[in-house]
């Protein structure tokens, strides 16, 4: 039983030890200037077209934060125009938008007239502004690995659980992936 708990505690460790460090690399320039000084043409990532039938997306996060722009990259691969806004401080930013504690991830951001925390999906996006249901958005609470923006190699990608999120703050699960 004590091997057991001893793997347990190993496993958590490892687990917790490649969360930081996926959300934790410093980026101490702006990421755009960083990735256009050193991409060449054959090595920069593939983008479409930003689609001016959606709206801009606003992403607020911590300069910091090494995972956050790898979910902007995300969306502008998948034609979203984004507003990239560096926060000295997120957690006014959480507050004025309504996100509590236990929703949060590292970065929000504004689209539509909805909040989006953390590393949603673009598609998952795009059904929100599609619908338009009557909600105040969508989290995905944590930073779950394999979601975009945490997909770290060799660490296996889990299933996660977008949640809608009420008006009232009740969330309800709005989207499953599956690795």
């Amino acid at each position: 039983m004590d091997h057991r708990v001893a793997l347990l505690h190993r496993t958590s460790a490892l687990l917790l030890v490649s969360l930081l460090a996926a959300c934790t690399q410093a980026v101490t320039v702006p990421v755009d200037t960083a990735l256009a000084s050193t991409a060449s043409p054959a090595s920069a990532p593939t983008r479409k077209a930003a689609d001016t039938s959606m709206p801009r997306i606003t992403v607020h996060r911590d300069a910091h934060c090494g995972c956050c722009h790898l979910w902007i990259d995300h969306l502008r691969a998948q034609g979203f125009d984004v507003d990239d806004r560096i926060e000295p401080d997120m957690s006014p930013v959480k507050q004025r938008l309504g996100i509590r504690p236990d929703h949060a991830s590292c970065h929000t951001a504004e689209v539509g007239g909805y909040v989006v925390e953390g590393h949603v999906p673009a598609s998952d996006i795009r059904r929100l502004l599609r619908e338009k249901p009557a909600l105040h958005g969508l989290v995905l609470p944590g930073m779950p690995m394999g979601s975009p923006g945490m997909e770290v190699e060799g660490v296996a990608a889990v299933p996660y659980t977008v949640l809608a999120l009420g008006h009232d703050g009740a969330t309800s699960p709005y989207a499953e992936h599956r690795p």
